[in-house]
């Protein structure tokens, strides 16, 4: 008993230490710390993002992600994406703003 009471409390405070996307969704605990104010993750304008071979390269500025103060390219690659069930593009920064944790992105058939 006190082995299923432990999973439930694991369970529920990964949960809460997640936030949702704007459209719902709630992240993955690993990607994200906080809640939709201070948390590492945040819907970014598809603008900021181009396909390129093999993955995604993002040009990140101030404005595109509220832990954002300067420039930032990074790079990518497609098999590290995870899938964004609303077809936008999310980035999670964490622990700095240069250091990208998790992407979502919508497939790319999309």
């Amino acid at each position: 008993m006190r082995g299923i009471l432990a999973l439930v409390f694991l369970l529920f405070a990964a949960s809460a230490m997640a936030h949702d996307a704007p459209s719902g969704w709630s992240y993955d605990p690993y990607c994200c710390n906080g809640d939709g104010e201070s948390g590492d993750c945040e819907m970014i304008p598809s603008r900021t993002v181009t396909i390129i071979p093999g993955g995604y390269r993002l040009t990140i500025n101030p404005g595109d992600h509220h832990s954002v103060t300067r420039e930032h390219i990074f790079t990518l690659p497609q098999k590290k994406a995870m899938h964004s069930p609303d077809g936008a593009y999310h980035l999670c920064l964490f622990p700095d703003e240069n250091t990208p944790r998790c992407f979502y992105a919508p497939d790319m058939s999309e």
